[in-house]
């Protein structure tokens, strides 16, 4: 044990970890269970090396035992995040029922990684649950949320998946593992959500200053940190879920707990690429009523970012129906910026520059006959780049001819962008 503690100080950590200064009611100081016989399935080489870590000192079996919590590195300080949130519209107290905040890592260019670990045990938080997660779900986790990355869409990454020798009962009995997220912060709409409820206003604005000084450094100085607080998280909430819509992806659980104030995504629960396009696509076995469908992913960020604005009433101004004025005046910008936002994006998927008017009815109508006809998403979009269409009946319809004259005709009046000498 003394050995591998050794060379875990040779593998590059550096742990700053300011939230565990922050009020102790944010979170719980608890470690780990630790579990019979990791073994290490997946190690993300290229994203270690991103980190400043080095794990080649390191035998396999030392590797599964620190990303199973068995062993801590040194400065690590490991804690278990309180919040609450809404699911699937209900309100309920919450916090890191499975998990564990292994600590805060610096790069060494000066960048700050939550290090976490998904699937490590029971917490007070866990209401009940065993605090344990099996396989399947680690490894969706990994790849997906790695995917995403690749596709430049802002998410949290996976360091490495590990097993724990022990099997978990859900419907059958699973090989239980441990997943390392990493993460800019694991800081949620429902943090907010947690300490509006407690009725901790001074916490709240520490919270508020904790969140500036570390994802919003720009703000510091403005008069009023919550107001422009509000606005950021806005315009970043709008640019992931225009970033989803362009690649198809369904979240699946839009929870506001799984709504972080970095403007990642996180949570790979029920999730997906569509494939053939409709709008009312779920990927959850229980959204029986379609509230986190791909088409309603804007609706819903809007609900949760008006939910994070009544966090904030207090700090918006210290007249409270003039503080509920200044919130709602803000919210209510989300709607024409998603829509100018996301018919951008759908302009580029469609290689239109410059801007018309008839541009949303052509996209419109491209979406409309891809829907009536069962069409896949992004083969769509990828046959359309092709200098000649694929021979399929799709294609060959007239509707779809009569659309194409027109996308033709549209480009055809293409404003080139200038280019940068």
């Amino acid at each position: 044990m003394k050995e591998t503690m050794s060379m875990l100080s040779n593998v590059g950590w550096q742990f700053d970890n300011s939230y565990t200064r922050l009020p102790e009611l944010m979170m719980s100081r608890v470690k780990p269970v630790k579990v019979q016989s990791p073994k290490l399935i997946v190690l993300n080489h290229k994203l270690s090396k991103e980190l400043g870590l080095n794990f080649k000192s390191l035998k396999d079996v030392d590797i599964a035992s620190l990303f199973a919590g068995n062993i801590l590195p040194k400065g690590s300080e490991t804690i278990a995040q309180a919040y609450a949130g809404h699911q699937f519209g209900h309100f309920t107290m919450l916090g890191d029922g499975r998990a564990h905040v292994l600590g805060e890592h610096l790069t060494p260019n000066n960048k700050r990684f939550d290090i976490q670990f998904k699937g490590s045990g029971r917490t007070p938080y866990s209401r009940g649950g065993d605090g344990r997660a099996v396989l399947g779900p680690m490894l969706r986790e990994y790849i997906i949320s790695e995917s995403m990355h690749a596709l430049n869409i802002s998410t949290t990454r996976s360091l490495a998946v590990v097993t724990t020798g022990e099997y978990i009962m859900r419907e059958t009995s699973l090989p239980g593992a441990i997943l390392t997220r990493v993460a800019s912060s694991h800081i949620r709409v429902g943090t907010f959500q947690y300490i509006a409820m407690k009725n901790e206003i001074e916490t709240l604005k520490n919270l508020v200053n904790y969140v500036v000084n570390r994802h919003y450094p720009e703000l510091i100085k403005v008069n009023n940190q919550a107001i422009e607080l509000l606005k950021v998280v806005i315009d970043t909430q709008i640019n992931l879920v225009v970033d989803w819509m362009r690649v198809g992806f369904i979240h699946g659980v839009m929870n506001t707990d799984n709504m972080a104030i970095s403007g990642e995504t996180i949570d790979y629960g029920p999730c997906a690429f569509m494939d053939n396009y409709d709008p009312r696509t779920v990927f959850s076995s229980i959204d029986h009523q379609g509230r986190y469908c791909f088409i309603n992913q804007s609706l819903i960020a809007h609900w949760n970012i008006s939910r994070f604005a009544e966090t904030l009433i207090p700090l918006l101004d210290n007249n409270e129906k003039k503080a509920i004025t200044i919130g709602e005046e803000i919210i209510n910008s989300f709607n024409k910026k998603f829509q100018s936002q996301w018919l951008s994006m759908m302009r580029q998927k469609l290689g239109l520059f410059g801007e018309k008017n008839n541009d949303e009815n052509l996209v419109n109508n491209l979406l409309s006959l891809m829907h009536q006809n069962n069409v896949d998403y992004t083969n769509t979009f990828c046959d359309l780049m092709k200098d000649k269409l694929p021979n399929n009946s799709f294609y060959k319809l007239q509707k779809f001819s009569d659309w194409f004259k027109e996308w033709k005709n549209r480009q055809s009046q293409n404003r080139k962008p200038k280019v940068l000498s």
